[in-house]
């Protein structure tokens, strides 16, 4: 019994010395390219009141309740939701908006787990359409480390970027 024990205990004591090793910071990224013009994209962006014609995380929780608050749109708005144990509970917030080729968000997650990351769109003209980039990063604590051993956050985050962007070419390629 006590070999056992020790062996637990020298698994647990190398799996947290090998959590420990991992990146301090993480990206995900995902790009399409959509037939459409930048301005088009970038007004749906930029816009919180836009954001449930094409966001995955919109559909989490149909009881979610959202605020949308500071400016109209653009750099200062503010979006807050508040839903089940799927969607959470956080913040964003536009903080930088350059017409038709970037915007960056920052993002606060309150619940399930507390994470302060940046979220970033930008827009390429292409080819009679654009090249339209999602990605987050920020920091990864600890916690996301060891976590992340088990759970592969660019896989999980990536298939919403995704399905996201798919719905950005629904939306514009009309």
């Amino acid at each position: 019994m006590l070999k056992l024990l020790t062996i637990v205990v020298a698994l647990i004591i190398a799996l947290l010395v090998y959590a420990s090793t991992r990146p301090d910071t993480f990206r995900v990224q995902r790009t399409a390219t959509i037939k459409a013009a930048p301005e088009k994209i970038f007004a749906l962006i930029n816009d919180f009141h836009a954001w449930s014609s094409w966001s995955p995380y919109e559909k989490l929780d149909p009881n979610m309740t959202r605020a949308i608050g500071g400016s109209a749109s653009g750099q200062g708005a503010m979006y807050e939701w508040d839903g089940n144990k799927k969607a959470g509970k956080g913040r964003m917030e536009i903080i930088e908006s350059s017409p038709s080729s970037k915007i960056a968000i920052k993002l606060d997650f309150i619940r399930p787990f507390e994470g302060h990351n940046t979220a970033e769109f930008t827009l390429e003209p292409r080819d009679g359409g654009t090249q339209v980039t999602w990605s987050m990063y920020g920091p990864s604590p600890f916690m996301s480390k060891l976590i992340g051993i088990f759970m592969n956050l660019d896989t999980l985050i990536g298939k919403d970027f995704e399905a996201g962007l798919s719905n950005l070419k629904a939306n514009t390629e009309k």
